[in-house]
């Protein structure tokens, strides 16, 4: 109210959560305190866009969870946002095409200070398949999101729910964040900035997996569309780890810009790539990398008809690193860390500066 009185601005506040829901869909924003959030999640009210959570430091263990469940854009914090929210207030009381519109108010204000250093355009969205089972599928996204956070935010995604666990992969199984069964209610657009700070994460590098004691079913396609969308709007990088049946849905499809397909040399690993690919045809144009013996690349190459990005070698110790808490890619020299790092510079995955690191 304090912050609304400044920007000159009327606020209906409703004092409980339900009476809300009247003036819902028509408001021009929506505020949103912490303490409420989770009532007002209980009610379901419809998806709509322009709303915020905000709240007094410390921010709520579970504030970004109830943001995404409600489609809110961001979790703001008082008073170190109140030059925000006066702004967003004061915004959606202009009339629209008004003189001074939403850009030219913040822009005179400055950055937003809840998202500096959000990559100024969309980010990159790989998907990564396995040719057959044993591939190395999980590794080498882990891999691929290990080398990817030193460009930039990243983001790696399961949707694998008979993998490992992407998050065990990397070393973050114990850091706190939500899981898929928590966005299960989540269709329709999800915030950047609240997906991005609701994952588990370590510096740059997220993870959206199936949590500890969590059911490991496929999430439903309109959730998966939806943080997909929000992953690539919030990081730099999003890589996707992707079962056979999922990858060869159309829902997933046509939100990846490159997927790879893993495979191993061997007649059965071969015969299992090439039913994916025909599975594949005509909805995308994967490329290939192999794993192993690189003279059996061209072979896999000429029978999959896919082009050949990569050939890989096997790295010793992996499972120990892995084991250790370290990722896959435990030193950036070794033979994982290489391929993952020639793997983004050809995919053009570039760091803040706009060149390859």
């Amino acid at each position: 109210m304090r912050l609304a009185a400044a920007a000159g601005s009327a606020v209906a506040a409703p004092a409980e959560p339900a009476a809300a829901l009247r003036g819902w869909a028509g408001a021009g924003l929506v505020l949103v305190g912490t303490d409420a959030a989770a009532e007002l999640v209980s009610l379901s009210p419809a998806r709509r866009g322009a709303v915020h959570l905000v709240t007094w430091p410390p921010v709520p263990d579970d504030a970004y969870r109830d943001a995404l469940t409600l489609g809110a854009e961001d979790v703001l914090d008082l008073p170190r946002c109140d030059g925000w929210v006066s702004d967003l207030v004061a915004d959606a009381a202009e009339p629209p095409g008004g003189a001074e519109g939403p850009t030219g108010r913040r822009a005179a204000r400055g950055a937003n200070p809840a998202v500096v250093g959000v990559p100024d355009g969309p980010g990159v969205v790989v998907g990564v398949v396995g040719g057959s089972g044993g591939a190395g599928v999980t590794t080498l996204v882990a891999a691929l999101g290990q080398v990817g956070s030193g460009r930039g935010r990243t983001l790696l995604v399961d949707l694998d729910p008979h993998g490992p666990g992407l998050d065990r992969v990397v070393g973050l199984d114990d850091r706190p964040g939500v899981g898929w069964d928590d966005l299960d209610r989540s269709a329709g657009r999800l915030g950047a900035r609240a997906l991005r700070e609701a994952v588990p994460r370590q510096g740059d590098l997220g993870v959206l997996t199936w949590r500890d004691g969590g059911r490991t079913t496929a999430p439903p396609p309109g959730v998966v569309g939806a943080v997909l969308d929000a992953a690539r709007r919030g990081h730099r990088l999003v890589v996707v780890d992707l079962a056979r049946q999922v990858a060869t849905g159309g829902d997933v499809l046509t939100r990846l810009d490159r997927l790879l397909v893993v495979a191993r040399p061997g007649l059965a690993p071969a015969a299992s790539a090439v039913r994916l690919v025909d599975a594949l045809a005509g909805r995308t144009a994967p490329l290939l990398l192999v794993r192993g013996d690189p003279v059996a690349a061209g072979r896999l190459e000429r029978a999959t008809g896919l082009p050949l990005l990569l050939s890989m070698s096997d790295q010793r110790g992996l499972a120990e690193s892995v084991d250790l808490g370290f990722g896959p890619v435990r030193h950036r020299r070794g033979a994982l860390g290489r391929a993952a790092a020639e793997v983004l510079t050809l995919l053009a995955v570039r760091g803040p500066s706009g060149l390859v690191a």
